[in-house]
């Protein structure tokens, strides 16, 4: 049974690949990593993400993005591929990915420690990217990252929140995902800002991204949905968290993610084994 209100159906998109890899401290086989992007497949997911053109020196894990948009190639599956500047972004355009995605922190104090760029700055230099990207009919994905709370900086404003989204609308991002990087936000603070955000921008796609670290995950995604909200983010197996966020433990798991949404009557259009959830488990040495 559906609550009143909510969305009925959702959109999960699949971020362990990406997201739940890159920080992993031992490098994880190419082969391995298709076989779960084979599986993930099997199991539903209309989007995932998959790897990084981020430069192999700053994220090593990353260092076989070719190999891999090659693979999902074949598959014939929609996968989104992570690119901080226009250099990566033709590396994914020469292997062509579909979707792109670039994150700019709303915090300040997060965008200088992590590229030595303010956020103005930051957002100066997405505005190329962006036009390449349209010019290519590349949907492009923008992660607005510390959205509630930055490591360095402590509660970031609504304002500092709005002042990134609002670039991202300008540029004419298809979708913006709004991170708890460090998994520091309640469910409060999230209803209220995707409300404000959904009121500013009613023709704008908003995502949730939410890690586990303060095992309030689960609730601000209820939060979220109370907003409106039908599309987030997930990692099977809860694998992942900013590897440039001290402190950030794992992403939502889809599988947490998945009973609730189930339990509500909340459609998703996935179903993903214990094996899926073993195996992706199996390729950390995080968990």
């Amino acid at each position: 049974m559906t609550v009143t209100g909510l969305p009925t159906a959702v959109e999960l998109i699949e971020v362990s690949p990406r997201d739940g890899l890159q920080n992993e401290p031992e490098f994880v086989s190419t082969e391995k990593k298709k076989e779960l992007i084979l599986q993930l497949s099997k199991s539903g997911f209309k989007r995932i993400e998959t790897t990084s053109f981020v430069h192999p020196k700053w994220v090593p894990q990353m260092a076989d993005a070719e190999q891999i948009s090659a693979y999902c190639n074949e598959l014939g599956i929609t996968y989104i591929a992570l690119t901080p500047n226009v250099k990566a972004l033709e590396r994914a355009l020469s292997v062509g990915a579909p979707e792109i995605a670039v994150f700019i922190g709303a915090s300040s104090a997060f965008n200088q420690k992590n590229i030595n760029r303010t956020t103005d700055e930051s957002l100066a230099e997405c505005a190329p990217l962006f036009a390449l990207a349209k010019q290519k009919n590349v949907f492009i994905r923008a992660y607005v990252s510390t959205a509630w709370h930055c490591p360095y900086q402590g509660p970031v404003s609504f304002e500092e929140v709005h002042h990134v989204v609002n670039r991202f609308v300008e540029l004419g991002a298809d979708e913006i995902d709004i991170g708890d990087t460090n998994g520091e936000a309640h469910p409060q603070e999230v209803f209220e800002t995707f409300q404000r955000l959904r009121e500013k921008y009613p023709k704008a796609v908003f995502v949730g991204h939410f890690h586990d670290t303060s095992k309030l995950a689960l609730a601000n995604t209820y939060a979220a949905l109370q907003a409106g909200i039908d599309k987030f983010d997930a990692s099977a197996g809860g694998l992942g968290g900013c590897p440039f966020s001290p402190g950030a433990t794992g992403n939502v798991a889809t599988e947490d993610m998945l009973t609730m949404f189930d339990k509500m009557g909340i459609t998703t259009g996935v179903q993903l084994s214990r094996e899926t959830v073993a195996y992706a488990k199996s390729l950390s040495t995080r968990l």
